[in-house]
């Protein structure tokens, strides 16, 4: 089993807050994890899945059934299913606070964090489980990459399982997933929609291109634009503006957040696949950028940097001291420094800058600018 990275957060957050929620895609993880925390929490706990009927039954009347656990930790999967509980929880929170009353886990809802908002404001903390990242299986970074990051795909016996395990995740997200959440959109059309974004991964959001290629309203292009942000599956990473005097990027780039799931949407099965194919770039730097982002703290926000007169850096983010450290991503074993890349670090005054690479060594690359190899992140944490 897989230690996730996650897990001692969790648990310290279940002896402050009464209520703690893990949300993620489905099949990231959720209610293995789950399990493995209620097992260390060192108390009572009780797990109700709220896909199987005999535990909704239990929830006919929620208020008694819950009420009797005060002391134990309630543990509700697919939280989602049953928005009305947050008004109850907040009420038996209420009247008796403690760390660790619920552990409650949704599978990408868009209303998960609306509800629980509005109802536990105050009581709850929130934490995001991902796919797996090269910190937690410390193996062959290839095979994270090709296969990315969801436990069922990565630890496939072999590429070729690992590629079926992933076209049925996305029929079963399209068919099935989608509709639950509320949504009615033909899966045929959402299918398509997230291809095109496939083939744009990495790229500056156009919407009226994609619309007109489907036949749809910018708006609606906008629309199944967020659906998939909303469920964990796409990113989008905003500019960022620094001074108002130059003309910079108004538009978000937008990646499919897992690799694994990019390379099934453009049917790249293997790694001479990959090598051969012109979204290979374009890969590298999602598969790097979401690396990133799990080893951050979780509210850190990322951005991009460019202007139109050519300066660009892949990531922008600021260290605890609020300076700004520029990333610049590269598949190459010799990377080196781009005039736009140094331009846009003396915009924004970067003190830190990297060029992350797939080699194994870090050495400087002149101009207080580092490569950096991407099995050695850890190196932006500092």
């Amino acid at each position: 089993m897989v230690e996730r990275g996650l897990k001692q957060s969790i648990l310290k957050s279940l002896h402050k807050y009464p209520v703690v929620a893990i949300f993620g895609s489905r099949q990231v993880g959720k209610t293995t994890l789950a399990k493995a925390i209620s097992s260390e929490a060192g108390r009572d706990t009780i797990y109700l899945e709220l896909e199987l009927y005999s535990d909704l039954n239990k929830l006919k009347e929620p208020e008694l059934y819950l009420r009797q656990f005060a002391d134990t930790l309630v543990v509700i999967d697919e939280i989602q299913r049953m928005p009305g509980l947050f008004p109850l929880m907040r009420a038996l929170v209420d009247q008796k606070r403690v760390g660790g009353r619920f552990l409650i886990l949704g599978s990408a809802s868009p209303d998960l964090i609306r509800h629980s908002s509005e109802s536990l404001a105050g009581r709850i903390i929130y934490h995001e489980l991902t796919p797996f990242n090269l910190d937690e299986v410390k193996e062959d970074m290839h095979a994270l990459w090709l296969r990315g990051g969801y436990p069922e795909s990565y630890l496939s016996v072999d590429d070729n399982e690992s590629f079926v395990w992933r076209e049925s995740y996305i029929q079963t997200f399209l068919e099935r997933d989608i509709p639950q959440l509320g949504i009615h959109i033909p899966a045929v059309q959402l299918r398509r929609f997230w291809t095109m974004i496939a083939h744009s991964h990495g790229q500056l959001w156009n919407g009226s291109k994609i619309a007109s290629s489907l036949g749809i309203s910018n708006v609606t292009a906008r629309r199944y634009l967020d659906i998939l942000e909303d469920t964990f599956l796409v990113r989008q990473l905003q500019p960022f503006h620094s001074n108002a005097k130059k003309r910079t990027i108004k538009s978000p780039k937008v990646y499919i957040r897992d690799a694994g799931l990019l390379h099934a949407l453009l049917h790249i099965r293997s790694l001479d696949g990959l090598q051969g194919h012109p979204a290979i770039g374009s890969s590298w730097e999602g598969f790097v950028i979401e690396q990133i982002t799990g080893l951050l703290p979780e509210k850190t926000e990322m951005y991009f940097y460019r202007t139109g007169a050519g300066a660009e850096t892949d990531l922008l983010f600021f260290d605890k001291k609020h300076s700004p450290i520029g990333v610049e991503i590269k598949y190459s074993l010799s990377p080196s420094v781009t005039k736009g890349f140094r331009n846009a670090c003396e915009d924004l005054a970067c003190i830190r800058k990297f060029v992350v690479y797939p080699g194994e060594e870090m050495y400087p690359l002149g101009d207080e600018t580092y490569a950096l190899p991407v099995g050695k992140l850890h190196v932006l944490q500092t």
